[in-house]
């Protein structure tokens, strides 16, 4: 096995790096809308099956890739098993989907960058409560040509600068002042929005269990969020795993990030729903919950509104610049560790590479909204290609290496920390591995291609 040659300094370094990858804008606003339009406490408790029994697994499988491999996903699989380089292509593939990703997560992210811009300015506020005048103008900010793309770059250079100064110092101790900020954050509003009149209705919407609600389709769609929201099927958690130190018990730190996750899940729910209740608001707000209702709500909370819209939208991008820091991350690392560049060559190039997609995918939602790849602008083409087809075929391709291919006695050695720790645990997260989680995959793939 190779020596490490850099890591995180602690298990806590490695939980909240980890954490702040899985946690994005997914976990603040799909997670609450997709859980009450599901049945409320059914969908979070068939979510919670689901995401302890498969997407912990997954996390795991990708960690001991990378800390046994010590390797990025493509150097990781030809390390593992030299004698099958085709497996070499699964981290490839993780490359290509990490690519794809951040490229469109930085539009998502300059959009909530704007809003903090445009809601401790007073923009949002003068939109008063007029519904239709909300809704327009996000239309109108989404589909410009410059501010967009504005935001968007300087959200890019936050992250990285973040990414310049290394795996310790930059990726580190930024998660480790990020994490606590996020979820004091999370704390605040939860508080506010709690004690608001008929906040009550709001978690009972949450959580009531209304299994006439779970559809088939509420399974699936609790499924697929349980599997991808963990932040695996694209060589992050490999990248990651490579730099947990090696006396880690990784069984505890997948288990952590995945309480951790779930959690600031629920909470969000919290946050948003209430106020969104006890403002008499339609809450089925789907993707435009945050930016065409929420604006509403601070706007009906009067004067301490501009206070929380601001807090909101920075906890968003809080949320979603860590996710952004683990994706640019691996780009980095893996393209430095097969060039030999500088770690500033290669941040320096998929800043640029990615920040000017971004801005393409940007502008297909207005100037370039002619230009389409099977009906579809391009913006949503990659959105279809990161949720349907990427993530689920990378996290397929991984978990069959680690159940099948991976030689038995390598994994539970690096489970048990070269036997020191007990893995007791182990027979049912082999069956889960090799049968239970490549179905599920499975299962979200074809569902989401016949949809």
């Amino acid at each position: 096995m190779a020596t490490q040659q850099k890591s995180f300094s602690s298990n806590l370094g490695a939980i909240m790096a980890a954490v702040g990858s899985a946690v994005g804008l997914g976990n603040i606003w799909r997670f609450p809308y997709t859980c009450g339009k599901y049945g409320g406490g059914a969908f979070l408790l068939v979510y919670l099956c689901f995401v302890f029994l498969l997407g912990s697994v997954l996390m795991m499988s990708e960690f001991v890739i990378g800390r046994r491999s010590q390797h990025t996903p493509i150097k990781a699989f030809g390390t593992l098993r030299p004698d099958r380089k085709g497996w070499m292509l699964v981290g490839v593939l993780g490359v290509v989907t990490s690519f794809f990703i951040l490229s469109q997560y930085l539009v998502l992210s300059g959009w909530t960058t704007g809003y903090v811009w445009d809601a401790a300015r007073g923009t949002l506020g003068s939109l008063g409560t007029d519904a239709a005048a909300i809704s327009d103008y996000f239309k109108a900010f989404s589909t410009d040509a410059w501010r967009p793309a504005l935001f968007l770059g300087v959200f890019s250079l936050l992250v990285l600068a973040v990414i310049l100064g290394g795996v310790q110092k930059g990726i580190e101790n930024v998660s480790k002042v990020l994490m606590p900020v996020l979820v004091l954050l999370i704390l605040v509003l939860c508080v506010k929005s709690l004690t608001l009149p008929g906040a009550g209705k709001g978690v009972e919407y949450l959580f009531s269990a209304d299994f006439s609600k779970l559809t088939g389709e509420g399974v699936l769609a609790a499924l697929g969020q349980a599997l991808f929201s963990l932040s695996v099927g694209m060589g992050v958690m490999i990248v990651y795993g490579s730099y947990i130190p090696l006396s880690d018990n990784i069984f505890k730190t997948a288990m952590w990030i995945t309480v951790c996750d779930t959690l600031i899940a629920v909470l969000a729910g919290l946050a948003i729903f209430p106020a969104v209740f006890s403002c008499g608001l339609d809450p089925a707000g789907g993707p435009g919950l945050v930016f065409c209702v929420l604006p509403n709500v601070f706007n009906l909370m009067g004067g301490a509104g501009t206070v929380f819209a601001v807090l909101f939208f920075v906890l968003l991008t809080v949320a979603a610049l860590t996710s952004a820091i683990s994706l640019l991350e691996a780009l980095t690392a893996t393209f430095c560790e097969h060039t030999h560049a500088s770690r500033t060559a290669g941040a320096l190039l998929f800043f640029g590479l990615t920040t000017a997609l971004g801005l393409v995918f940007s502008l297909s939602m207005g100037s370039l909204s002619h230009v389409t790849v099977n009906n579809l602008t391009l913006f949503d083409f990659v959105d279809r290609l990161n949720s349907i087809y990427l993530p689920p075929l990378c996290a397929l391709f991984a978990i069959l290496f680690f159940g099948w291919v991976m030689p038995e006695d390598e994994v539970k050695d690096e489970l048990s920390n070269h036997g020191t720790l007990s893995i007791g645990f182990y027979p049912v997260l082999r069956f889960l591995a090799r049968y239970v989680v490549p179905l599920a995959l499975l299962v979200v793939i074809v569902s989401g291609i016949l949809s």
